[in-house]
């Protein structure tokens, strides 16, 4: 019986993808392929999708020690010239940190690309469970002036000890650089994508299945909102009424509409004011800049005991910061830190997770 299936992604959506069934043992017992016009769905089973690698950059980068967090906001800088700048709409996976402080595999990927390939797959009503680039489930060679090398599809894949490229074969090599070349074909081929995919020495849905859980546990915060002046809104409003305390929403209301009136004097006409100014925070960049406003989140999280900050997103709508803790209030000492360093702040989320909080809070512009 199939174990699991390695779900090898296309490069375009309308072509078949090709998958390969493994046992329990790892073996191939199964080949075929998914027709983007077939109508049943194929069985349920454990999946590895197999990106294209020409789609994903790879790199083997010298990170400074930290939790994930800090060493993802080092990875997108180190980044930042290979991607000509464009770092923003990219979601950042890390490989294990090397026990030897050697460097560490990064890969990124547009998060619009990955998103666009988790919808292809649910058409056939899959959901992976990790999602890896082709040529890192190539085995590295054992000789550091060798490539493992294999043709995929209309590109070759090729790997090294800390080198992994997916290429059109003209550019072979060149990329080489006069390495020798240990060419994987058939069934070796196969059996050799299928250990590296379940291997995943790195998962390209790391941020994006944080960045789902956190939107999943959205409606769960309406206290911790109905506490905050400032967030305050119609639909933490309805959750008060459903509890018989329309007066203490009321006065919720009118104190999120006083807060955001001394923040923006030109909303004192707008019934909106308070939406309107918590739109504005979202929008608004960190004061001082970035790395300002992640030196006053480290030393704000780590007056917290037991805080720690889990990942970090710069984008255009600030900066975005998820951190695990103890208690729910551990929040109020953060989020205190934060004003005392002028920094405006906003909760997204706030979820109880294996008996830790995880919660996610948007720096915006100064108070």
């Amino acid at each position: 019986m199939s174990h699991a299936r390695i779900l090898f992604i296309p490069t375009n959506a309308t072509l078949p993808a090709r998958f390969l069934l493994i046992d329990r043992e790892g073996r191939v017992v199964g080949r075929g392929e998914l027709d983007p016009h077939q109508a049943e769905t194929p069985p349920w089973m454990r999946t590895i999708a197999v990106a294209p690698g020409a789609d994903v950059m790879t790199r083997w980068l010298d990170l400074p020690p930290g939790n994930m967090a800090q060493a993802r906001i080092a990875a997108r800088w180190a980044l930042r010239d290979q991607a000509a700048g464009e770092v923003d709409g990219l979601d950042v996976a890390l490989g294990a940190a090397p026990v030897d402080g050697g460097p560490r595999l990064t890969a990124a990927v547009s998060a619009k690309l990955l998103q666009a390939w988790l919808r292809w797959m649910e058409t056939f009503d899959i959901r992976p469970d990790a999602i890896v680039p082709d040529n890192l489930c190539l085995p590295a060679p054992l000789e550091a002036e060798m490539l493992t090398a294999a043709q995929m599809g209309a590109d070759v894949a090729l790997r090294g000890s800390t080198f992994a490229a997916t290429v059109q074969p003209d550019l072979v090599e060149a990329i080489a650089g006069g390495r020798a070349l240990d060419w994987l074909e058939g069934e070796a081929l196969d059996g050799a994508l299928a250990a590296g995919a379940l291997a995943a020495s790195v998962d390209l849905l790391q941020v994006h299945d944080r960045r789902e859980r956190g939107q999943a546990a959205r409606g769960w915060r309406w206290a911790a909102g109905l506490a905050a002046a400032l967030l305050a809104s119609p639909l933490i409003l309805m959750a008060a009424e459903g509890l018989r305390d329309r007066a203490a929403a009321d006065r919720a209301g009118a104190d999120a509409r006083a807060g955001a009136v001394k923040l923006y004097p030109e909303l004192a006409t707008m019934k909106d004011a308070a939406p309107e100014a918590l739109r504005r925070l979202d929008a608004g960049p960190p004061p001082g800049g970035t790395a300002r406003a992640m030196a006053a989140v480290f030393a704000a999280v780590e007056r917290v005991p037991g805080a720690e900050l889990d990942d970090a997103t710069l984008g255009g709508e600030g900066l975005r910061v998820t951190m695990n803790h103890a208690a729910f209030n551990d929040l109020d000492g953060v989020r205190a830190g934060l004003v005392e360093a002028g920094l405006a702040v906003v909760d997204e989320t706030s979820a109880e997770e294996g008996g830790r909080m995880i919660s996610t809070l948007t720096i915006g512009g100064a108070r």
